[in-house]
């Protein structure tokens, strides 16, 4: 073998090796989200407010982010960056907004998560995130390369609505249950953006944790808002518990939005949400059948629509590294 060849092949297999390094780091990211559902759900239900337990968990992620980044050289240096890059035009606004869909997506955790089950939560949640992810890799809107639309991506993102259907099966006569089953669809279509405008933060940063900050920032300024009108409209909710651990969905949202914003250039949207979407499944189900508490546990319907979903992400990877030509 030639010695340009030879390089080559060695720079092949270093590439090969980071991207399976940074698709493992999306899986056991996944996995952590499906715990941060099990706990903001929770919390919903003690407090008895959806909206009350996700300002909580992004307060919470926003004070830590607060307290430790700018004890950081890194972390002091990208927020100096973000500045300059919103005064100079390079960073728009509107990139700066993903901690919005977050939001949502922790409103979801907190208002459904409990009714559903973390099963059946996370596969819907897979069915919008899927199907939007392919629409932003489509649009190039994240700092990889552009994707190009194939059959088989939009093959596995009906294959993931199918799955989903699947998985409520049991329940197509409760129609609480089904609308509830649309809210983590419809913060999964948001995920996708929000992973995608993330990375661009994490760009112009140089580093993962102040595109956090961003994220929570924003995030914190939706939820406030969404509270105000909450307690206007039902008034305060239950007393705070007592149990720590019900506080840790921040913490657990801070590594999760810090992993995501690190990785995605390198993965792309889809295979970001792909990998993801595989440790949410894995983690949920366990979670669910290992402490199921007053939560709905994963029946046969389920197991199956997680099994479907399952396969759906692998045929939308397939395509996953083509770009759009020239």
């Amino acid at each position: 073998m030639s010695e340009p060849a030879r390089r080559r092949l060695e720079c092949s297999v270093r590439a090969d090796r980071g991207l399976a390094a940074a698709v493992s780091l999306t899986v056991v990211g996944g996995g952590a989200g499906a715990l941060q559902s099990r706990i903001n759900g929770e919390l919903g239900v003690r407090l008895h407010d959806g909206i009350a337990a996700a300002a909580v968990s992004f307060g919470s992620g926003l004070v830590l982010l607060a307290v430790a980044v700018p004890l950081l050289p890194p972390g002091r240096r990208g927020l100096a960056a973000l500045r300059d890059a919103l005064r100079d035009g390079k960073l728009r606004w509107w990139q700066c907004l993903g901690g919005t869909c977050g939001a949502l997506f922790v409103v979801g955790q907190g208002v459904s998560a409990a009714a559903l089950g973390i099963a059946v939560f996370t596969v819907a949640q897979v069915a919008g995130q899927t199907a939007s992810s392919l629409a932003v890799d489509r649009a190039g809107l994240g700092p990889a390369a552009p994707r190009a639309l194939t059959g088989t991506r939009v093959a596995g993102a009906a294959l993931c609505v199918v799955a989903v259907l699947i998985a409520v099966s049991g329940q197509l006569g409760t129609p609480r249950i089904l609308a509830l089953a649309a809210l983590p669809a419809l913060a999964g279509v948001a995920v996708a953006w929000q992973q995608a405008v993330n990375g661009w933060v994490r760009v112009y940063a140089g580093s993962a944790l102040p595109a956090a900050v961003v994220n929570f920032t924003a995030g914190c300024a939706a939820l406030t808002l969404a509270l105000a009108v909450d307690l206007a409209l039902r008034g305060a909710p239950h007393r705070l518990p007592a149990e720590p651990w019900l506080y840790t969905g921040g913490a657990i949202g801070v590594a999760y939005i810090a992993v995501a914003a690190a990785v995605v250039q390198r993965t792309g949207v889809l295979l970001l949400g792909l990998g993801t979407i595989a440790g949410q499944l894995i983690g949920a189900v366990v979670i669910d059948e290992a402490v199921p508490g007053g939560y709905a546990r994963p029946g046969v319907a389920t197991l199956a629509g997680t099994a479907l979903t399952l396969a759906a992400v692998g045929v939308a990877a397939r395509p996953g590294r083509r770009t759009v030509p020239a």
